[in-house]
């Protein structure tokens, strides 16, 4: 599944966002955050919602992208 994020703007965004990506139940793994790209790619099963919540819960704005 991969994710679309408005607002990370350094490395400690990119961190903060696969820790909170990498707690929600379903993820296997967090193959990728890119600050450049404002993207993350997640391996597994997890709820959409639940991974865009956790994202929106560190002060990101998510949506899963098409």
């Amino acid at each position: 599944m991969k994710l679309k994020i408005d607002g990370m703007t350094c490395e400690h965004c990119v961190a903060a966002v696969r820790e909170a990506l990498t707690d929600v139940d379903g993820v296997v793994q967090v193959t990728d955050v890119s600050l450049a790209d404002g993207t993350a790619e997640i391996e597994g099963n997890p709820d959409s919602d639940v991974l865009v919540a956790a994202v929106e819960a560190e002060g990101y704005t998510a949506s899963v992208a098409q």
